[in-house]
Parts: C-alpha cells; sequence; structure tokens
C-alpha cells in the first residue's frame, strides 16, 4: 500500500490499473462530516476521458464506501473508498518489452519482474481517481471555511493561455465546472487542435497547470520540513506525468534585482502586498496572499510512434510500437488531481494549527 502520512491525515493507496479495483483509505478525519458525493461525482468526470482528446477507456468511477461513513457522516474511524475497474483490454500488454519514460523498468528493477505491469499497474494514472475522491472531501472542508482552488491550463506544448486578471466568484465558478479551463476560449480552440494533431500523428504533448488558492489565511505552514511549499510540493510530485513545480514567479523571479522581487507591504483593512512574486509564502508560511503555482506535466510517454526499447527476455534492443488507448494529452485530466493533492496539503496543515475539529 502507498501511504502519504502528514502530521495529521494518512493518505493511503492500492490497486492497479487492470487490477480488479482501486481504491483509498483515509485516516484522520474527524466524526461528523457530511459528504457531498454530487461534488466528488462531478471532480471524478474532470479526471475521466470525455472526449476525444483523451483515451478512449471509459471507467464510470462508482464509489463503493467500505467502512468510516455512517447515518451520512464520517464515523471518525478510516474511510475506505473503492472504485470498480470495469473497461480493461489487458491483452494489449506484454512485459517483455519495456516502454520508453515509463515506469516498466525502474519497476522491474525494484520488485525483479513480480509487479503488475498491465497498464502500467499501481504506476498508472487510473490511480489518481482514487487521490480525487480523497482530494474532494478534502475540498469540501476548504470550501467550508471559503477557501477556493481555482485553476486554468496555462499553456500546451507552446501555446499559452491569458493569464488570471480578475478572480472574482463568477470567473473562479466558470473555471471549476469547465473540463479544459482556460482564460482564453480562442487559445482553448488552438490547444485542442494541437492536442488532436498530435493524436493523429501517433504522438502526445505536455503543459503547465497554473492554481491559485484562494483565502488562505496567514500562519499556516510547519517549518523547516512542513512548510508549505514541502507539504505540496511532497504531494504534487507523487502525481504520475509531474515533472516540474514552481510557486509565484518561479524561476523567473531569479531575473528580477531584490528590488523588483520584493513583495512590498501596504495596508487597507488589513495588510497585504502590491505584488506576489513570492506566491503568498515567505518562510515557508502563508502570508495571506493568495497562494499561486504552477506545474508542469509531461508529454503522455505511451505513443504510437515506433520506438527503440529492450527485450527483457532476449536483452536485444527491439522495435516497439505501443498498442492500447492512450492519452495524447493529459493535462486537463491532471488538473484536477493536482487541486485534489493540494486540497489534501492544506487540510492536513489547517488540522496542525488548529486540530482536527477544524474540519
Amino acid at each position: 500500500m502507498s501511504s502519504i502520512i502528514g502530521q495529521n491525515l494518512k493518505i493511503s493507496l492500492f490497486g492497479e490499473s487492470h487490477g480488479n479495483a482501486i481504491g483509498v483509505v483515509i485516516d484522520g478525519l474527524n466524526s461528523g462530516i457530511r459528504i457531498d458525493f454530487e461534488m466528488i461525482k462531478d471532480e471524478l468526470n474532470k479526471r475521466r476521458s470525455l472526449d476525444n482528446i483523451s483515451t478512449s477507456r471509459n471507467e464510470l468511477d462508482e464509489l463503493n464506501i467500505l467502512s468510516g461513513y455512517f447515518n451520512d457522516h464520517t464515523t471518525g474511524t478510516p474511510l475506505c473508498v473503492t472504485i470498480e475497474n470495469l473497461d480493461i483490454k489487458s491483452k494489449d500488454y506484454e512485459g517483455n518489452l519495456i516502454r520508453p519514460s515509463h515506469a516498466d523498468y525502474a519497476a522491474q528493477l525494484k520488485y525483479h519482474g513480480f509487479q503488475d505491469y498491465r497498464g502500467g499497474g499501481h504506476f498508472s494514472g487510473r490511480i489518481t481517481a482514487a487521490l480525487v475522491v480523497a482530494g474532494s472531501i478534502c475540498k469540501q472542508i476548504l470550501k467550508n471555511k471559503n477557501i477556493n482552488i481555482v485553476s486554468h491550463i496555462k499553456s500546451i506544448k507552446n501555446i499559452e493561455d491569458d493569464d488570471f486578471v480578475i478572480l472574482n466568484d463568477e470567473a473562479v465558478s466558470r473555471l471549476n465546472k469547465n473540463y479544459f479551463p482556460v482564460n482564453n476560449s480562442e487559445v482553448k480552440e488552438r490547444m485542442i487542435a494541437l492536442i488532436t494533431k498530435a493524436k493523429a500523428e501517433g504522438d502526445s504533448v505536455g503543459g503547465v497547470v497554473e492554481t491559485f488558492v484562494l483565502g488562505v489565511e496567514g500562519g499556516i505552514g510547519e517549518p523547516f520540513f512542513d512548510s508549505i511549499e514541502a507539504v505540496l510540493s511532497k504531494l504534487i510530485f507523487s502525481i504520475p506525468g509531474v515533472k516540474g513545480l514552481e510557486f509565484g514567479k518561479g524561476f523567473e523571479i531569479t531575473k528580477f534585482l531584490g528590488s523588483e522581487a520584493n513583495d512590498q507591504f501596504y495596508y487597507e483593512k488589513e495588510i497585504k502586498t502590491k505584488t506576489n512574486n513570492n506566491g503568498g509564502v515567505n518562510g515557508g508560511i502563508t502570508n495571506g496572499m493568495p497562494i499561486t503555482l504552477r506545474v508542469a506535466v509531461k508529454p503522455t510517454p505511451s505513443i504510437s510512434k515506433t520506438q527503440k526499447t529492450i527485450n527483457l527476455n532476449t536483452m536485444k534492443e527491439e522495435d516497439l510500437n505501443i498498442k492500447g488507448r492512450h492519452d495524447p494529452c493529459i493535462v486537463h485530466r491532471a488538473l484536477v488531481v493536482i487541486e485534489s493533492m493540494i486540497a489534501i496539503g492544506l487540510v492536513d496543515l489547517h488540522f496542525s494549527r488548529y486540530g482536527y475539529q477544524w474540519g
């Protein structure tokens, strides 16, 4: 079982891409939380393949609550949720040819050939559906405290969306309801055309997700090793396909002078900063400004173009043409997973400051 142990929450994942089911155990939720299952369904739909720019694998993602929920409320004991795998085509996978940029070879080294390689096994993006369940519950806890997470697809390959300008309730609601959230509809059409082109050519593309967290008060974070950046980074880098993360201006801030990079303070009913180059974080602790971050998602490694690889049975080089159903781009599906991991981290950090009853 793969587990992430926070100071208060423990999230454990189980299952494989082509096994009977995947699932999650959430330990550390206080009792009396009423879960909005329609909201979880909506969040899972953002991760599902719903159009021709995603894999044709179509899972229903119906939830089965095994424990920790009784009479429409959490009991305070571990909440266990499973999701059946129904749309499986395992014959598309052979264990002897290692797929470039997948976990196949690394898993072979670690587990000595006993790993379930079908569809990537436990390393598959399929497992992230269970993360979305946990993240959706944490999002509900945050929303009850007027904390909202909102994202857009900042870029697909070299096509960039407009920056956030005004993030009022209407804009947040619009983006959060959108399967492919962008600020500029014309850019969205170009992005989808690029993904469609890559698919037709047997290739794939990656991109960047930009996220704002609104409503988090100052003082959240436990330096050094459980700082807001450390906690969120560990969670986000656990998502398959994530290769980079930056807060605020990130790497771009290295091009600034100190006088340009510093976020100067002013007072307007409360202390604020004139800029937010540091992404709402100073010293690993939130300062009350929006938390801003960007996540780099690599091109899907499963492509149908011919690639060179090694046959583990013969240890000789062979051509590989990957079969099966694969995404030409996972950025739009990864977005809700990124938000879920942020929500899990924020709830854990708030529990650290205020205790379990904060939720």
